[in-house]
């Protein structure tokens, strides 16, 4: 299982943490600060998803007039350690 701690920019969320398993399935996402019941309710989605379907699925989701968002920033991180 990797464990990977991510800090996303342009969101309200400080911190992400996470793991992803042998098969590429996601578990235990938990976000640091944000809209906290909107944020409990994606890491509750996602667990045991496909990371590869989750990022490709979340990447471009954008906040207010903000160009990313937190579901976004979760995509980027995901890419980025798969």
């Amino acid at each position: 299982m990797k464990e990977i701690t991510f800090k996303p920019s342009g969101v309200c969320c400080k911190m992400m943490t996470f793991e992803i398993d042998d098969e590429n399935k996601l578990h235990n996402v938990n976000f640091t600060a944000g809209c906290n019941g909107n944020l409990k309710g994606i890491a509750k989605l996602v667990e045991g998803m496909d990371a590869r379907y989750v990022s490709e699925l979340l990447a471009g989701n954008t906040c207010g007039n903000r160009n990313t968002s937190c579901p976004d920033q979760l995509s980027k991180a995901i890419a980025e350690n798969l």
